[in-house]
C-alpha cells in the first residue's frame, strides 16, 4: 500500500512545480515581449520569445507528468513513465528553435545598426525576470530532485537558461546605456543563442538516454548489488544478470538470484520478499523482478558470471 501513496505524493509535487513554472513563464513572456517591442531591444524581444517557448514547454511538462502518473493498464502494462522523456525531448527541440530564432534576429540587427534602444524599461523588466526566475528554478529543481521527474529536470535546466539570459541581457543593456553603442544588444543575443543551443543538446541527450532504456546511474546500481550482498547470510548464495532501466520516475530492476536448492518454495519466496523490500527502501518505488534459480555452483556474482547489465524486457 505504501507505493501508491509514495507516487501520489510525488506526482502532486511534480504537478505543482510544473504549474508554477508555466504561470511564471507566461507572465514574464508577456512582460518581455511588450518591453522588447516598445524599446527596440532585440535581446529583450528574443528573451520574450524564448519565454513563450518556455510556456509551451511547461505545458508539455505538466501534461506529461499527469500522463506518467496514470496507472498501468492493459495496453501499457509497464505504465506511462516514458511520456516524461518524450516531453523532455520536445522541450529540447523548442529550446533549439528559440536559439535559432535569436540568431536570426541578432544577425538582422547587426546588418541594420541604425536603431535606437530605450534601455530603462528593459533594465527594469529584466531585473524582475531574474528575481522571479531564480525563485521558480529553486522550487522546480527541488521538486525534480524529490520526485525524480525527467520532465521537471528538463524544465529546471531550461529555467536556468532564463536566469543566464536575464543576466546577459541586463549586462548588454547596461553597456548600451553607458556607451550609447547599440552593437552590444545583438552581440549579447548571439552569445545567449549559443548557450541556449548547448542547453538544448543536454536536455535532448538526457531524454534520449531514457527513451533508449539506458541503465540506472552507477551509484543506484551499487545500492542494488549492496542489498543483494547484505542478504548472503539469509539464504542468498549469489546472483547474475542484473539489469536496470528507468521510465519517468519509475525504476525497473531485475536479476537472477541463486538460493540453496534444498530450500522450500516458501523459504525462497521469503528471501525474495525481504530482498525486494530492502531494494525498495534504498530506491523508493522501484519495481523489482527476481528470477529464482537453484545454486548449481556456476555463479557467485557478477564478477565471475559474465554479467551483462542492460534494460529488462518491456517497452
Amino acid at each position: 500500500m505504501r507505493a501508491p501513496d509514495f507516487f501520489a505524493i510525488r506526482s502532486d509535487l511534480a504537478s505543482r512545480a510544473a504549474a508554477l513554472s508555466f504561470t511564471a513563464n507566461f507572465t514574464l513572456m508577456i512582460l518581455k515581449i511588450v518591453v522588447g517591442i516598445t524599446t527596440g531591444s532585440v535581446a529583450v524581444l528574443s528573451d520574450g520569445i524564448d519565454s513563450a517557448q518556455d510556456s509551451v514547454a511547461s505545458i508539455f511538462a505538466f501534461i506529461s507528468i499527469r500522463l506518467a502518473s496514470t496507472p498501468a493498464d492493459e495496453d501499457h502494462p509497464y505504465g506511462h513513465g516514458k511520456a516524461e522523456a518524450i516531453a523532455a525531448a520536445a522541450q529540447a527541440l523548442l529550446i533549439a528553435g528559440g536559439g535559432g530564432f535569436i540568431v536570426y534576429q541578432a544577425v538582422q540587427r547587426l546588418i541594420d545598426r541604425d536603431v535606437n534602444i530605450d534601455t530603462t524599461p528593459g533594465l527594469i523588466a529584466l531585473g524582475v525576470t531574474a528575481v522571479v526566475n531564480l525563485a521558480v528554478v529553486w522550487y522546480v529543481s527541488r521538486a525534480a530532485r524529490n520526485t525524480g521527474s525527467v520532465a521537471l529536470k528538463a524544465d529546471a535546466r531550461h529555467l536556468w537558461t532564463n536566469v543566464v539570459q536575464a543576466a546577459g541581457v541586463l549586462l548588454a543593456l547596461t553597456l548600451v546605456a553607458a556607451t550609447g553603442h547599440t552593437l552590444f544588444d545583438p552581440i549579447m543575443a548571439l552569445v545567449l543563442a549559443v548557450y541556449i543551443l548547448w542547453a538544448a543538446s543536454q536536455v535532448f541527450s538526457t531524454a534520449l538516454a531514457e527513451i533508449m532504456d539506458m541503465r540506472l546511474p552507477p551509484d543506484e546500481e551499487r545500492l542494488v548489488t549492496a542489498c543483494i550482498d547484505e542478504h548472503r547470510e539469509h539464504g542468498v548464495r549469489g546472483y547474475h544478470h542484473v539489469r536496470t532501466r528507468k521510465a519517468g520516475r519509475q525504476r525497473y530492476i531485475d536479476f537472477h538470484l541463486l538460493v540453496d536448492p534444498q530450500e522450500t518454495i516458501e523459504e525462497a519466496h521469503a528471501v525474495c520478499d525481504a530482498l525486494e523490500g530492502a531494494i525498495q527502501q534504498a530506491l523508493p518505488g522501484a519495481v523489482v523482478i527476481i528470477h529464482l534459480e537453484p545454486d548449481d555452483g556456476r555463479y557467485r556474482g557478477p564478477e565471475d558470471s559474465g554479467d551483462q547489465v542492460g534494460p529488462p524486457p518491456g517497452p
